[in-house]
């Protein structure tokens, strides 16, 4: 991967930036993402924030290698501290995380979300706390997409100002995604759905608390909603 080829998720997640955008990578690495749209002419400027020494030197460097030290700041910083508000960043994009940590930097920074009138996550798992975020905070997921490289399955998330009324299947599984129904979609809601009947096996073999009873029934009817979904039953 580099700034003339992102891999094939990073890649999904630079389609959805809006073009002429002012964008902030949060957790940007070697600013792979921001070079990228830099030199294929799509943002106007940009601020990649990392809060690790080591990448944040790397995407500096990285950054200056290519020339756009002055379109593209890199900045050492906790999350969305990395955003000012005279910054007016229109569009972030977090990549790459679980979702839970994802939400939690988007929920302790919301603050810096000003001018943000896009937000992209790409989580590598636990989707349903960035959605459940959003319609907490005033977003609306506007588009998904699914994707499977190097054998793992990566969701990407676009999010913008809005409300709207999500079903707990929509929270899930994606109110996007599910209409899609693709191959990589199936894949990975059958595979969750085999480990959570092994999860309930296990759980049958532990002390029938009050605790354990209701964790079976919740999974019990995650599974019930994604069978749903998949066998086209719900609408």
């Amino acid at each position: 991967m580099n700034t003339n080829q992102l891999s094939e998720r990073l890649a999904m997640v630079a389609s959805f930036v809006p073009n002429q955008t002012v964008l902030a990578d949060i957790g940007s690495d070697h600013a792979y993402l921001p070079c990228y749209l830099m030199n294929k002419g799509k943002i106007r400027k940009a601020i990649a924030g990392e809060v690790v020494t080591g990448p944040f030197e790397a995407a500096t460097r990285n950054v200056d290698l290519h020339g756009f030290a002055d379109r593209i700041e890199v900045r050492l910083a906790n999350g969305l501290q990395a955003i000012e508000d005279a910054d007016h960043v229109e569009t972030v994009t977090i990549a790459g995380m679980g979702g839970t940590l994802i939400t939690s930097i988007l929920e302790a920074g919301k603050n810096r979300l000003k001018h943000v009138q896009r937000i992209i996550a790409q989580p590598n798992l636990h989707a349903i706390a960035i959605r459940e975020w959003a319609v907490a905070n005033g977003f609306i997921i506007v588009d998904e997409e699914i994707l499977q490289e190097d054998s793992k399955i990566y969701e990407v998330l676009v999010l913008e100002r809005g409300t709207a009324d999500y079903t707990r299947t929509d929270l899930l599984v994606g109110p996007v995604l599910r209409r899609k129904l693709s191959t990589v979609f199936r894949a990975k809601w059958e595979r969750e759905m085999l480990e959570w009947q092994r999860v309930i096996k296990a759980l049958d073999n532990a002390e029938p608390t009050e605790e354990i009873k209701q964790k079976k029934a919740n999974i019990q009817e995650n599974i019930e909603l994604v069978r749903k979904v998949l066998a086209h039953e719900e609408k």
